[in-house]
């Protein structure tokens, strides 16, 4: 991904998290490390070529760590380092941003997303 100049604080977050699919993937590897597969199951519209992508991405940024196993078949899990998580904050405030962006605009959720429920449930 083509990185722009950095010209203030925030375009210095948002270069960190660039792309659709970062957030969501900080956001599923808060708790607890992930392997591939597991990711790919809650992502579930990314491509195995674009995951893969993201992941080297974040990982050369230092935002999380993959650790491989010598086993067979062969497991990789992927983990938040603590710089990965001083993103978290900054990701929930967005979050909360997005939520209340949603319940004014909810038509423009996807069907299958998995905050209908929730949206309706805190309305």
């Amino acid at each position: 991904m083509k990185k722009y100049p950095i010209r203030c604080p925030v375009t210095a977050y948002l270069s960190v998290i660039d792309g659709h699919w970062k957030p969501l993937l900080l956001w599923h590897l808060q708790t607890k490390p992930l392997r591939f597969k597991d990711v790919l199951s809650r992502v579930p519209d990314i491509s195995t070529r674009v995951l893969t992508e993201q992941l080297n991405e974040m990982e050369e940024d230092k935002l999380i760590s993959r650790r491989a196993y010598n086993e067979t078949p062969p497991r990789v899990e992927y983990e938040l380092t603590d710089y990965g998580r001083t993103l978290l904050p900054g990701l929930a405030l967005l979050r909360e941003w997005g939520l209340q962006f949603l319940k004014e605009n909810k038509h423009l959720l996807h069907p299958d997303s998995e905050w209908n429920q929730k949206i309706i449930e805190l309305l």
